[in-house]
């Protein structure tokens, strides 16, 4: 039996038997005949068991084995070598070579180290098999050993101790407790991942005198805590650097304000190094002393001077108090000051009068506060003057008896003067409002002193009251159009003149524009130099009204424009021409500044009647002409060609037919300047157009017919045939 070394692990196990392996074969196959009879030798792994004895939980302390079983068929009955190996937690803890199937682990004292997972491999001539793994939990833990650095300290010092836990594996929970007699024991914890100890400090307290520690652990397995017993107890015994100090009042703790009151404080220090005396009052410190054992402190006493003081001693982390209650008793009370008025009227009388309930034998003084410092107006207990408004302010008397000087409550005095006459004015500055919008008010009072109620009025009904210093504001909501009630607003204050009110201001309501339109005579289509009247109304505004006129072609031009006293404006455009052509509308606003567009209308500049006759008569002409010439160079040319007396019988026929054409023409022409006037010119110039084509091809084909029967009357029966 014997225990491997700790870093070698199952995997670095399972190699060695693989190249054990391969060296028993490669001896069969070189061999003799022996080899031969060791091939007949079979056997087979049933399977490989672990147990723990006496059970998987075992008392720390306690012995306890690990016993691996093997299971194994053989086909003779042979002798067969085994090694045994146990592993702990994936690293080996213990290896052997046994002929029996069976090998037993034995660990005498069981240590909570010892928990955790078991599992055991078996190989035989070149085969192996494994256990399942068992989980083995040694409960309990060891006891901690408790050490401290000092035996002895003084107040305001650490004591420093070491907890340890021999035989235990991290991670640990280490636990400290200060015991002290009568109180609840100071607990700390500290958590050491990587070792079996841990350290602490605990400070020493004022009052600490012998102090007791112990300690005890902790661990974490399968997700329960367990614990360790506590370990041995350690005294430290606490020294004094310095015994409690002493507070005395001299004369007494028990004096009258204006006496002389001493305080001391003392101390004995065992070493004068560092040491310091404080002495304070509700937190404030009224005197220190460094390296001393006594500190002395003296002041007149007052009333503010009882209460509760306290010296404290201080050297290093050690501290350590006494405190004293002190009375004083009230030599004479505060002083009161009573006015005649607390407020009036400016240019007024004010009286104020300063005493001490039962005690007459005082200085008094009257002074005024002021953030600068208080100005004395008398000393005496009496004054009287005549106010103005900067009298105002909070007025106080001083009494002094044997040094000791105490203050009134102060009292606050108000001089008023009266307000002036209010202004209600607009806030937009124009005493007008637009239909649908809220008014803002304004009433305002140049002089007054503040503070000032202000009231506003709509007609005789009160609208809101504000107090305020100089001006008050109002925005009245319910604006209607036929509202003919005015506003007013009146102001006070505390001044015996009463309110005074302002003049009544009338608003002027506007409506604002809606629904503009335009219309135009006439409409659509206007002839070319004629006349067009432009209409622009609106359903309804407040006069006057502001009437634009715009013509919208590529760009808006602004045509007409006209502030009106009515609803509606009318202008007049003398003389139309083809440039007019476009879309129009009109724009209306008033002093609502809102501006209200009409739709647009188009309007159409057409030629005039007898724009079209003139045309169309030039047309004509230009027909007439163009079959003239057309006839006289085609009779020249055959005139030529036939001989004189052709061309004479020529001549004659052509000049008659001339003429009937000529009087065709006249009459076509008329027909068409009556059936060719059309409204717009682009209908005129097409209709001409047409007219243009079919008269000349109508003159062609009878002038082919006259030639035909006048040069050549031979052909006359065949035509006619």
């Amino acid at each position: 039996m014997n225990r491997s070394h700790p870093a070698k692990t199952k995997k670095h196990v399972l190699r060695d038997y693989n190249e054990m392996t391969v060296r028993k074969i490669c001896s069969c196959i070189t061999g003799t005949g022996s080899d031969i009879y060791t091939q007949e030798r079979v056997f087979t792994f049933n399977r490989v068991e672990i147990k723990v004895q006496p059970s998987v939980k075992v008392k720390n302390g306690a012995p306890m084995s690990i016993v691996c079983h093997a299971d194994i068929s053989k086909s003779t009955n042979f002798q067969l070598k085994h090694n045994f190996t146990i592993f702990k937690d994936g690293k080996l803890v213990f290896m052997t070579v046994s002929g029996k199937g069976d090998a037993r682990y034995e660990i005498p004292v069981a240590r909570s180290s010892d928990t955790g997972d078991y599992e055991c491999t078996v190989e035989a001539d070149g085969k192996a098999k494994s256990s399942n793994s068992l989980h083995v939990w040694v409960t309990g833990m060891t006891k901690p050993i408790l050490t401290a650095e000092k035996k002895e300290v003084l107040e305001g010092e650490v004591v420093k101790l070491r907890c340890e836990l021999p035989e235990e594996v991290p991670p640990l929970y280490f636990f400290f407790r200060k015991i002290k007699m009568n109180s609840t024991p100071k607990e700390k914890f500290v958590f050491e991942p990587h070792r079996n100890f841990s350290v602490m400090e605990f400070s020493v307290e004022e009052d600490d005198n012998i102090l007791q520690f112990d300690c005890f652990g902790r661990r974490n397995v399968k997700l329960e805590f367990e614990s360790s017993k506590h370990s041995n107890t350690t005294l430290v015994t606490v020294r004094e650097p310095f015994i409690k100090p002493t507070l005395n009042a001299k004369p007494s703790s028990n004096i009258t304000e204006g006496d002389r009151i001493q305080f001391e404080c003392s101390t004995v220090v065992a070493q004068m190094r560092d040491i310091e005396i404080i002495l304070q009052k509700n937190k404030t410190i009224l005197s220190s002393v460094r390296d001393e054992k006594l500190l002395k402190y003296s002041a007149v006493a007052t009333l503010e001077d009882s209460g509760e003081y306290l010296c404290k001693v201080e050297q290093g982390r050690t501290s350590k108090t006494t405190k004293l209650n002190v009375i004083v008793s009230e030599l004479f009370p505060k002083p009161i000051l009573a006015a005649s008025m607390s407020k009036l009227d400016e240019n007024k009388e004010l009286t104020l009068n300063c005493s001490i309930s039962g005690f007459q034998k005082a200085n008094f003084s009257i002074l005024r506060k002021n953030s600068n410092g208080d100005i004395c107006l008398k000393n005496s207990g009496n004054l009287t003057i005549i106010v103005n408004v900067n009298d105002t302010g909070s007025y106080i008397c001083k009494a002094e008896v044997k040094g000791i000087v105490k203050e009134s409550k102060p009292v606050r005095i108000n001089v008023y003067a009266p307000v002036s006459k209010p202004t209600l004015s607009v806030a937009s500055g124009l005493p007008e409002v637009v239909l649908g919008k809220p008014l803002q008010l304004i009433c305002r009072s140049v002089m007054g002193t503040p503070p000032i109620t202000f009231r506003f009025y709509k007609g005789n009904e009160i609208k809101k009251t504000v107090i305020n210093d100089t001006y008050a504001t109002f925005l009245d909501k319910n604006i209607t159009q036929n509202d003919k009630r005015g506003y007013k607003c009146d102001a006070r204050n505390n001044h015996s003149s009463g309110m005074k009110t302002s003049n009544i201001l009338n608003i002027t309501v506007i409506v604002p524009i809606r629904n503009a339109s335009l219309g135009s005579i006439p409409y659509e289509e206007v002839e070319d130099g004629s006349e067009t009247v432009f209409l622009c109304s609106v359903n309804e505004g407040s006069w006057p009204i502001r009437f634009r006129i715009f013509r919208k072609t590529d760009r808006e031009v602004l045509l007409f424009e006209k502030n009106e006293n009515a609803d509606r404006v009318m202008w007049r455009k003398e003389a139309m021409n083809r440039r007019d052509t476009g879309t129009y509308y009109c724009m209306a606003s008033n002093r609502a500044n809102v501006d209200v567009k009409s739709r647009p209308i188009t309007i159409s500049v057409v030629l005039a009647a007898w724009q079209k006759g003139v045309i169309a008569a030039f047309v004509l002409i230009l027909i007439a002409g163009a079959v003239t010439l057309t006839l006289w160079w085609f009779l020249c040319k055959k005139k030529k060609a036939k001989g004189p007396s052709m061309e004479m019988s020529g001549s004659a026929l052509a000049t008659n037919l001339t003429s009937e054409k000529l009087t065709r023409q006249h009459n076509d022409g008329d027909y068409y300047s009556g059936s060719g006037y059309i409204e717009d010119s682009e209908n005129h110039m097409k209709s001409t157009d047409e007219n243009k084509g079919p008269d000349l091809e109508s003159a062609e084909v009878e002038y082919t017919e006259v030639e035909v029967s006048t040069l050549d009357p031979h052909r006359e029966n065949t035509r006619a045939s």
